[in-house]
């Protein structure tokens, strides 16, 4: 089936889920969106972009951007972020406390909030500015030189933002953290709050599918890093529902509670998907829906 015959088949599959669940409530900007959007895009190796839907409305990418933070640490220095942070599924809710404090202050996985925390304070210890750092790669492999972070939404999230805090002082009460906490806590508030287009999202994750290849050329990550990421991404990357999404969809994702979810198809592409209500985990329902659709329609899966 081509590309764009799937991508009509996963939109109709989709439709009934578009505006179901729950916006993310406790970040009131977020609360604010408009939850009947839909968006997808196709973005593969060879250069094609196949869009449908509202593929290019910018969004709140959140957690999806624990992804590229985790490749530019793993880029700066291999293997050492794995000495503070775990790479196995959670099976807790992405931002629970009860489960950092139980195992010591060492967060289960790089893409629940606290192993977040943890890899931009070794981001911004290695950089200087990890925000900065995140934003220019955004910048370079999406095209788009204005990428930034939504001050509306960062504020709005300091200012709910009580149970990430609480998280970042465990954290440094277990030695944890290398930077001052209120220091980390802005970085990684201005990262989740990079406002981009599931069209932007799936070319600047292009990188993932290529071995670590950068659209200018240059490697960022070896093979052998990239397959670790996505192995990571699978395991780990919609939270305590990657069982449920590997069953369903079969490929390494990322999920954000901005309601995008940014899946790869190591060799062949990426797929960006965007709708604002999300199921009972903290991923977009209709976005799983839809990506459930194109891998059962195309070829584009790892299995």
């Amino acid at each position: 089936m081509e590309i764009m015959d799937a991508l009509l088949r996963a939109q109709e599959a989709a439709a009934p889920e578009v505006g179901r669940g729950r916006l993310a409530e406790y970040i009131p900007s977020l609360a604010a969106v408009d939850p009947r959007q839909f968006g997808m895009v196709i973005a593969s190796c060879d250069g094609q972009v196949h869009v449908i839907g509202d593929a290019d409305v910018p969004f709140s990418v959140q957690s999806i951007s624990k992804v590229f933070t985790l490749a530019l640490v793993v880029a700066a220095e291999g293997e050492r972020i794995w000495e503070r942070v775990s790479r196995e599924p959670s099976g807790n809710p992405f931002n629970s406390l009860l489960q950092l404090d139980q195992e010591a202050g060492r967060p289960r996985n790089p893409f629940i909030n606290a192993g977040a925390l943890v890899v931009t304070d070794r981001l911004h210890s290695l950089t200087g500015n990890g925000y900065g750092a995140l934003r220019d790669l955004m910048r370079g492999e999406s095209g788009r030189a204005d990428v930034g972070s939504d001050p509306e939404v960062a504020r709005s999230e300091l200012e709910a933002g009580h149970r990430t805090s609480a998280l970042a002082h465990l954290l440094a009460s277990y030695g944890n953290l290398e930077c001052p906490v209120d220091q980390v806590i802005d970085q990684y508030v201005a990262q989740c709050a990079l406002s981009m287009s599931c069209r932007e999202l799936a070319l600047a994750g292009l990188f993932l599918a290529r071995d670590g290849v950068l659209s200018d050329g240059t490697p960022l990550l070896s093979a052998r890093q990239t397959k670790r990421v996505n192995a990571v991404m699978l395991t780990c990357g919609t939270y305590d529902s990657a069982g449920e999404f590997a069953y369903r969809v079969g490929l390494p994702a990322k999920s954000g509670v901005g309601g995008g979810i940014l899946a790869v198809i190591p060799d062949r592409g990426v797929a960006c998907v965007w709708s604002p209500a999300l199921g009972p985990s903290g991923s977009s329902a209709a976005g799983l829906a839809a990506l459930d659709a194109f891998t059962t329609y195309s070829d584009w899966t790892v299995f």
